[in-house]
């Protein structure tokens, strides 16, 4: 009988490694290997397939690779390339692969091709290693690697996963050859940062390259769409997407469940959720969450109930959402026993689920219980201490609130918003020299408060506003609108609530500050551009102060005008004089 020779034995073994059908079977072939006395380049090369096997097959095994490789005579780039792949794509990123180039490099094994340096970017992108991925740029360009393709797709992803916008954009613009993945990771990138005229201004770029949308793209698009509240496009997209015929998939779905509700077109989110043909659990959770911060309060447990009979496990967001509906609604009782069901649903309650109880209980009135339930919180946050200052100040009990107060600085001493609470507390009470005390801090140690900005979508743009910034460019035809609302909201007796203005001037500045709040110059904007009967969208990054919130229900009713305004809390839909929070908020 003649023996095969080692190159054909070689070939033999490395086509069953190839189609191995489990690690059982895979097992056997290596301890036959292992009894052969096979040259060092053989068995290095067989151990290398079997490493790929256990590394990158779905049957594999990764502590089996891991343990192999360390076994291997001389591993050759490919098995290299083999186990960093593994480790940089595995659910639990580490700092292994960074190991593995190192003593890769100073061992004086392989030189690291493009593959190498690709997924240490992707390591990089799952552990936020920025410095390490620098690194491995500088790297790239040393081994003059820095026009391959499948690099410059790799270095956009690290750039864009760190938050590192323009660095990213560099690497965009030098890419020749874009394909659907790096036109997708850049919209995520601006998605993620909130840049929504960005992401969608590369969106048409990608059209008019001839890149037709993925579901990636499309979902980063819609999300960009749903943080800025820039409904108009968001519709013109779910439009083009129907037009296309492009299938939509639970993610999409749910993004656009999620952007509708995000734009204040609630109803068209109801009807894209209802008539979704498969709903996890992230599904119900943006439905039930996005009916809370409407203050759909009764629809949000009745979607709720809906879950529960759908045999749909809620997640920690679902109850986030039932929490802050039950706030919203001033459901202490269905709130409280929300609360005590999550143990049975093995929900773990995070620091936003104490949150959202504390909320609960401050908005109920019910202060002291509030502040009693903080006391079992392990580890309050700051969110807990201000929500408790926030509940003190509007119940008068200032002695209390000093006492949250002191928590609070103590665990953010430089959140310039904190001091902002604590001086807003002593002005409601007209503690001017405590009020000129807490400022002073502030400006001793050079913090500046977050101003008020806000937001609107007007043909396809998202306009900026910001309290007494006049850079618009059309800044005069504004304060002509302002000034028009000034005279016609005067007329129907309206006065000023002043108190709203923590500062200690007169009157009459008071007035002027308040008529240059961020929300009243977008709704002057939106009055000017935007024709009747399209409601009037826009978003706030604080909270409506209580004159803004008076003086937005008169304008709905003397302009004829549906307004809908998204604050840091929630919605505020003003129709006819009326708000949909009935000044609960």
């Amino acid at each position: 009988m003649i023996q095969p020779t080692i190159k054909e034995e070689e070939k033999q073994i490395a086509f069953l490694i190839q189609k191995c059908p489990n690690m059982k079977f895979l097992r056997q072939i290596h301890a036959h290997i292992l009894t052969r006395l096979l040259p060092i380049s053989t068995l290095s090369f067989l151990l290398s397939k079997i490493l790929s096997f256990t590394a990158l097959s779905p049957l594999g095994d990764i502590h089996y690779a891991r343990t192999l490789f360390s076994h291997i005579p001389n591993p050759g780039i490919f098995a290299y390339n083999s186990i960093i792949r593994a480790l940089s794509y595995s659910q639990y990123p580490s700092k292994q692969p960074f190991h593995l180039y190192k003593r890769m490099i100073t061992r004086g094994y392989p030189t690291p091709n493009t593959y190498t340096l690709a997924f240490l970017l992707k390591s990089c992108s799952n552990l936020m290693a920025h410095q390490q991925g620098q690194q491995v740029h500088a790297q790239i360009l040393r081994s003059g690697f820095a026009l391959c393709p499948y690099v410059q797709s790799s270095l956009l992803n690290f750039y864009s996963k760190c938050d590192e916008i323009r660095l990213a954009e560099k690497v965009f613009d030098e890419i020749t050859e874009r394909n659907l993945v790096c036109w997708s990771v850049m919209i995520s990138g601006y998605s993620r940062l909130g840049m929504v005229n960005e992401a969608l201004s590369t969106f048409r770029e990608m059209q008019e390259d001839g890149i037709e949308p993925d579901d990636v793209s499309l979902v980063a698009v819609v999300s960009a769409c749903a943080m800025a509240g820039a409904l108009d496009i968001g519709t013109w997209i779910h439009t083009f997407i129907k037009k296309k015929m492009i299938s939509v998939d639970l993610e999409l779905n749910t993004s656009l469940v999620n952007m509708y509700a995000k734009c204040g077109f609630i109803e068209k989110a109801k009807q894209i959720f209802d008539a979704m043909p498969v709903k996890d659990s992230k599904a119900w959770s943006s439905m039930i969450v996005g009916l809370a911060i409407h203050g759909l309060a009764e629809d949000a447990l009745e979607a709720f109930s809906r879950m529960e009979q759908a045999k749909v496990k809620p997640n920690h967001v679902t109850f986030i959402g039932i929490l802050s509906a039950c706030a919203h609604g001033g459901l202490v009782s269905a709130g409280k026993k929300y609360w005590s069901s999550m143990p049975e649903l093995g929900i773990e309650p995070s620091m936003e689920h104490y949150g959202c109880m504390v909320d609960l209980l401050c908005r109920g009135g019910l202060v002291q219980e509030a502040y009693n339930f903080a006391q079992t919180i392990p580890s309050p946050n700051p969110v807990i201490w201000r929500t408790l200052l926030v509940g003190y100040r509007k119940n008068g009990m200032v002695d209390q609130a000093e006492m949250v107060a002191e928590q609070l600085l103590e665990l953010e001493p430089l959140n310039a918003g904190n001091y902002i609470l604590v001086a807003n507390l002593y002005a409601s009470v007209s503690q001017w020299e405590k009020m000129s005390h807490v400022r002073k801090k502030m400006k001793d140690k050079g913090m500046k408060a977050v101003p008020g900005c806000t937001s609107i979508e007007v043909d396809g743009f998202v306009h900026e506003f910001v309290m007494g910034d006049w850079s618009h460019p059309e800044a005069e035809l504004i304060k002509t609108s302002l000034r028009d609302v000034s005279v016609r909201i005067h007329n129907t007796g309206y006065e000023p609530y002043v108190s709203a203005v923590l500062h200690n001037v007169d009157d009459e500045e008071k007035e002027n500050v308040l008529n240059e709040h961020s929300e009243r110059l977008a709704i002057a904007y939106g009055l000017l551009k935007i024709k009747p009967p399209a409601p009037i969208r826009i978003i706030k990054n604080l909270r409506m102060c209580e004159d803004c919130h008076e003086v937005t229900k008169i304008i709905s009713k003397v302009y004829g005008r549906e307004i809908i305004v998204r604050d840091r809390v929630r919605f505020h839909k003003f129709v006819n004089g009326l708000c949909s929070c009935k000044d609960y908020w």
